[in-house]
């Protein structure tokens, strides 16, 4: 962050001599722009052609300069700027310099040549650009053959698409323009107002102005796009009109759409009932891109999302129908927490992204209970844990010191273990508490932005709660880790008494301190003799008590009662004897957090495998999916980094085999008419780890027929792809890529560039990924570098082929000798993952060392390597900790 501090005599000066004083210099801002000038609206004409490199634009922008002075900072990169006009208050137009001052950063500085009172002046700038080729900015990606053009400008690429003031503080209206050949349609965040004829067989098309916008919220496409009416959102309490809804596709997919489009109506309605605010734009579409680089993007009125969550049909994987409305409804939540109130700076990122998530989460019981979103809330705490665990961890306000900061802040610990805290401190103070202050939240900051003190402040307010709440939330939001909660069962005086203490949970290895205190909402269940009750307490010291009301001598204690607590808790073995015999008395939610407490005593060294094996079995017979699968991810880490003979193995594999083979082999291998989506996923996961993770003949056999059919060609010499099951598709192929090899890998790729569907080409990627031949292999990694792989697919190719330390050194080799060509694909955004992309799953010395050896001189090859360095190291330093911890002979026992 960069803050001007004059003193107080020169803008005396300045302000009574005009112009006859030069302003004083200042230096490049390496965090947030000068506040001395605020733009005040935009005015965007793109003139773009998808089937050409390069697109041209004129950018008109108000700007208030609030002191003296000679130029502006602001933000561009890879703009090729012709001519800057400066027009002062009075109307007065004269050239002005454009300066690209940090071309990594994309920091611009525009001189004036002369200085300027402060007033509000208007800056003209008209350039070209290429179209950018990491899918950052306006982008240029294509679907059968065709080209389109698409944007993402969050969370600092609106800079390759035009100059401005690229940062969230700034929100103003924008008129937007755009000439395009007569052949394509335009589409934008609002709805478009007017088409012109340019000549030459262009037209001009001009959309409304837009309500307030930070830059990372404009949006835009160019192409041959299928458009697909959705039904009107009808009015209700909070909107009198009724609300446009369309689906829009590359040319010929957009009638997959009507699914999506069907559940949409039922998020707004839900998201406008909890806020007490109407949708606050004017029209909404939904956008399949065929390439992205990302999930989804909230932009208002014109949401884009990866093609797969979108186009759906019967044969669709029951995964990408639930992952569809999920994302959706997170996206749409974001009309409210992000687009109507925006973060004042990416530090609070939290303000978007974990409201978005834990509002998804509310949407999706409401309107689909049976997809368990309440699990998914404990799942993803749980991989935030894992996360938060790391000294290397940041924090949900991570302060912002350069633009890796920004860039790597879209993790786990901004959106699941947001989304966790929030839900905490909203069980703390109650739902109907936290909704009105939520309510307050939004009216008071509408159309601005906002700081995490004022959504704290608002809660608190509601609730009636003073210093020591607000304290207590910051405790989670300003400093890392996770809470470790101990407990001890006392009788004192005739009652029963549970003593509390806290520390910070580090794993086995970790060189952090634990000695850390939060503010925290425990929450517990205990046994009673009519069956059990839930007492609360906030533990804002390092120990504390609670009496167990109706508690008899002999009661049992789950530490974190409906899993709504962001924190772990111990279980020696003693403790985990007392509650291992109630597991079925607990609810879903519960049971998942019983399972990451063995998870996380087995490494903090409390147990041992053959404990683990014991505590986790009872769940395996659970009737819930996500419960009986908890297990499977825990099992697997053991079987491949702690067994190593053929005995282990076989233990490991036997307890897997009797544990899920039955349920899988009742479900079958291919989908039942009527069946639930549950059993679907069941489906999916038993057979994928059962297959390829724990190698059972009898899931391979099953998925190689499936496989070998759909690698089968047809009349047409296309392959089968529909032979196989569809939620197994990619494991099928993965499994007959390693019994085939080459001919398998080749007949999949020859296929890729003729399949448009994306749901097909996840599938032959996840197979090709799946290849053990070292060849092969390698071919794949080369073929992931190729045109016919998406820069958004690329990771699918590159992500498999790491169990054993030999495939890891052979991912090391390619790694490194193709380092260069992988950076020129991923882009500045994807900078904080090549270090993972390159060492995940390491777990021994040798791979930190040469991990650090060889990213440490190319920190600043791209933003948030450092970061992603720090972390995957830490990660592998971790695990190869706990293999020496760990007696590999308690698998045996």
């Amino acid at each position: 962050m960069s803050r001007l501090v004059r003193p107080m005599v020169l803008a005396a000066l300045a302000a009574c001599c005009g112009a006859a004083l030069a302003a004083p210099v200042d230096k490049a801002p390496q965090g947030q722009l000068p506040d001395w000038a605020v733009p005040q609206s935009y005015n965007l004409a793109f003139k773009v052609d998808p089937t050409q490199k390069d697109f041209s634009g004129t950018t008109t922008i108000k700007v208030k300069l609030t002191r003296a002075s000679d130029h502006v900072w602001l933000d561009g990169s890879e703009l090729n700027v012709s001519k800057v006009t400066v027009t002062d208050a009075s109307g007065k137009s004269q050239p002005g310099k454009y300066v690209s001052v940090e071309p990594k950063a994309g920091v611009v500085r525009v001189d004036f040549g002369r200085t300027l009172q402060p007033q509000e002046i208007t800056l003209a700038f008209e350039y070209t650009a290429p179209l950018n080729a990491q899918l950052q900015g306006l982008y240029k990606v294509a679907a059968k053959g065709k080209p389109y053009t698409v944007t993402q400008m969050e969370p600092i690429s609106a800079r390759f698409a035009f100059p401005g003031f690229d940062q969230p503080g700034f929100k103003t209206p924008f008129d937007i323009s755009l000439t395009v050949p007569e052949s394509q349609t335009a589409v934008a965040n609002t709805m478009q107002v007017k088409e012109t004829p340019a000549g030459d067989g262009w037209k001009t098309v001009t959309f409304a102005q837009t309500v307030p916008l930070p830059t990372y919220l404009v949006a835009f496409a160019v192409g041959p796009w299928d458009i697909a009416a959705g039904p009107d959102i009808a009015p209700d309490a909070y909107r009198a009109k009724p609300l446009q809804l369309r689906g829009i596709a590359a040319s010929g997919e957009a009638h997959r759409m009507q699914h999506v489009l069907s559940e949409t109506p039922s998020i707004i309605h839900a998201l406008e009932n909890y806020y007490g605010f109407g949708y606050p734009f004017d029209k909404l579409d939904l956008l399949a891109a065929p390439d992205f680089s990302a999930g989804a993007m909230e932009n208002p009125g014109l949401v884009t999302f990866r093609d797969w969550l979108l186009l759906l049909d019967k044969d669709s994987p029951a995964r990408n129908v639930r992952a569809s409305f999920n994302v959706n409804a997170h996206e749409l939540a974001h009309m409210w927490s992000g687009d109507t109130v925006t973060l004042n700076w990416w530090n609070d990122i939290w303000l978007n992204e974990a409201f978005a998530t834990w509002m998804q989460q509310k949407v999706t019981m409401q309107v689909h209970p049976e997809y368990r979103a309440d699990l998914d809330r404990v799942d993803g705490a749980q991989m935030a844990m894992a996360n938060d665990s790391l000294v290397s961890a940041r924090k949900i306000r991570q302060p912002i010191t350069g633009n890796g900061d920004i860039e790597t802040a879209f993790d786990g610990i901004t959106y699941e273990k947001g989304a966790s805290v929030i839900g905490m401190f909203e069980n703390y103070v109650g739902e109907k508490t936290f909704q009105k202050g939520m309510r307050a939240y939004v009216q008071k900051h509408k159309f601005g932005n906002a700081v995490a003190d004022d959504l704290v402040s608002a809660i608190a307010t509601a609730a009636g709660k003073g210093d020591a709440f607000k304290h207590a939330f910051n405790s989670f939001l300003n400093q890392t880790g996770v809470p470790y909660i101990a407990t001890k069962l006392e009788q004192q005086n005739g009652k029963t008494v549970l003593h509390l203490s806290q520390s910070r949970y580090l794993p086995v290895g970790s060189a952090g301190d634990a000695q850390r205190i939060w503010g925290v909402p425990v929450c517990v269940r205990y046994g009673t003799a009519d069956g059990s009750k839930v007492a609360c307490e906030m533990l804002d010291k390092s120990s504390g008590s609670m009496v167990l009301a109706g508690a008899g001598k002999s009661t049992w204690v789950m530490p974190n009662a409906n899993a709504s607590g962001y924190y772990r808790f111990s279980l020696d073995k003693q403790a985990l004897g007392s509650l291992v015999g109630q597991v079925g008395k607990l609810s879903d939610a519960e049971q998942l957090a019983y399972a990451d407490a063995v998870n996380a005593s087995f490494q903090h060294g409390d147990l041992d495998a053959g404990d683990v094996l014991t505590a986790l079995q009872p769940l395996t017979t659970s009737k819930t999916r996500e419960v009986a699968t908890a297990p499977l991810d825990q099992i697997q880490w053991i079987y491949q980094n702690l067994a190593s003979t053929d005995a282990q193995r076989a233990r490991l594999a036997g307890w897997i085999k009797a544990a899920y083979l039955p349920r899988l082999q009742q479900l079958g291998y291919q989908r039942k008419a009527g069946e639930s989506e549950s059993d679907s996923l069941l489906r999916s996961s038993l057979a994928s780890s059962l297959a390829l993770d724990f190698k059972l003949p009898e899931v391979r056999a099953a998925l190689l027929k499936q496989g070998e059919a759909a690698l089968k060609p047809g009349a047409d010499g296309r392959l089968n792809l529909a032979a196989a099951d569809p939620d197994l598709l990619g494991d099928a192929l993965g499994v007959a890529v390693q019994q085939h090899g080459k001919s398998a890998v080749d007949a999949l790729m020859a296929e890729l560039p003729k399949t448009s569907d994306p749901a097909l080409r996840n599938g032959m990627l996840e197979g090709m990924a799946m290849a053990q031949d070292p060849a092969v292999l390698e071919q794949v990694r080369d073929f992931s570098l190729t045109k016919p792989v998406k820069v958004g697919e690329m990771a699918r190719l590159l992500k498999e082929g790491r169990d054993t330390p030999a495939q890891r050194d052979a991912l090391w080799q390619w790694f490194t000798a193709h380092y260069q060509p992988i950076l020129d694909r991923t882009g500045s955004f994807a900078g904080g993952r090549l270090p993972s992309l390159a060492g995940k799953d390491g777990c021994s010395k040798a791979e930190v060392d040469r991990l650090q050896a060889f990213f440490q001189p190319r920190l600043k090859d791209a933003a948030g390597v450092d970061r992603g360095l720090a972390q995957t190291s830490e990660k592998i330093e971790l695990c190869s900790a706990l293999k020496e911890k760990q007696d590999a002979s308690a698998i045996l026992r």
